[in-house]
């Protein structure tokens, strides 16, 4: 064996290994990230959800359209001609003038003045803000008591079941809008009508959450008392999960379509049931308005001849509320498995 040749490895400069052996190697975790990342955004877009989204242009359209409410809410301070809320930006000489494209309109008002000399569309962006901003936190204030509530009466049943349930169908036998005014009333009482916009913002959250949560309460048990029948529930039980982590980690995310469905229909239903409050005069103050106080503003004044005053608060209302329902709408068409 002495006239062999040494294996080429052998004869290999060890310089040349300690270059390749200093050279920095990814490790698996950070190679997986873009990896899963591009396969998560792969398997969305060809999901059928993408697809019967793409299909639908009116719902792209609606999808577009409540984009934008929110961006201009978002962006209100940068896009609206004065700051509504400021009394220090506001002119009694400049009240009630009409659009800039009329006869008597005025630079920069492009949609004219109220009583207070307010900029209507600046009222409008910061008004967007506090509807949306009420809105939104009913829905998860609502969804989180509902979705808590339907997961104790769908997994442990019995009394507990019995007693939520029988507390959901007394409330459903009020309509919502009169639910919110008893907690608003007995919210002023209390504090004895001393409420500043954010006390009042706070009650409207709880207003409007307690009087939507028995839909998911409802929905979530149902799903529940089917899901805890099945196998990967007994497995969590059997191998000693406490019942939280078994409701919260393993049954919940089953029971996320529906509730989903129910919060983005809930999100106009909130919207329409805070701009009633407003409008009734139990919302927001006049200082700090929404959409629905713009237009209980505007309404004292539209047979005196300003109709700009409740018109564009009023528009822009109805298009929200309407994107956001069709949204909703397809939202319930594609999780529905029967029409597949």
């Amino acid at each position: 064996h002495r006239g062999r040749s040494a294996p080429a490895r052998d004869h290999q400069p060890s310089g040349l290994i300690m270059s390749d052996a200093a050279l920095p190697h990814p490790t698996p975790v950070e190679a997986s990230r873009p990896a899963a990342a591009n396969g998560w955004l792969k398997r969305a877009i060809a999901s059928d959800l993408f697809y019967s989204f793409r299909r639908s242009k009116l719902t792209v359209i609606a999808a577009v359209i409540t984009l934008l409410f929110f961006l201009v809410a978002i962006f209100a301070p940068l896009l609206s001609p004065q700051n509504p809320f400021d009394p220090a930006q506001l002119q009694l000489l400049n009240s009630r003038i009409s659009p800039l494209w009329t006869a008597d309109g005025q630079s920069p008002f492009l949609l004219g003045t109220d009583e207070q000399g307010r900029d209507v569309l600046s009222a409008i962006l910061y008004g967007l803000r506090i509807s949306l901003l009420v809105g939104i936190l009913g829905v998860v204030f609502s969804g989180a008591l509902g979705i808590g509530l339907g997961l104790i009466a769908g997994y442990f049943g019995g009394r507990v079941d019995t007693v939520i349930m029988r507390i959901a169908d007394v409330q459903l036998t009020f309509p919502p809008i009169l639910i919110a005014l008893l907690v608003n009333g007995v919210a002023k009482s209390v504090s004895g009508n001393r409420l500043d916009w954010f006390s009042m913002l706070i009650v409207l959250v709880l207003a409007i959450g307690l009087s939507f949560w028995v839909q998911y309460a409802r929905t979530v048990r149902s799903s529940v008392m089917v899901e805890k029948n099945k196998d990967y529930v007994a497995a969590a039980q059997l191998i000693g999960l406490p019942a939280p982590v078994i409701m919260l980690r393993h049954v919940l995310p089953n029971t996320t379509g529906p509730v989903l469905v129910i919060a983005t229909i809930n999100l106009a239903l909130a919207i329409i049931t805070e701009a009633t409050l407003s409008f009734l005069g139990s919302g927001m103050p006049e200082t700090m308005p929404s959409l629905g106080t713009l237009i209980r503003i505007g309404n004292n004044y539209l047979f005196a001849g300003e109709w700009w005053i409740v018109a564009f608060p009023g528009l822009a209302l109805a298009g929200l509320i309407l994107a956001i329902n069709l949204l909703g709408d397809w939202l319930r068409d594609a999780l529905n498995p029967k029409l597949r």
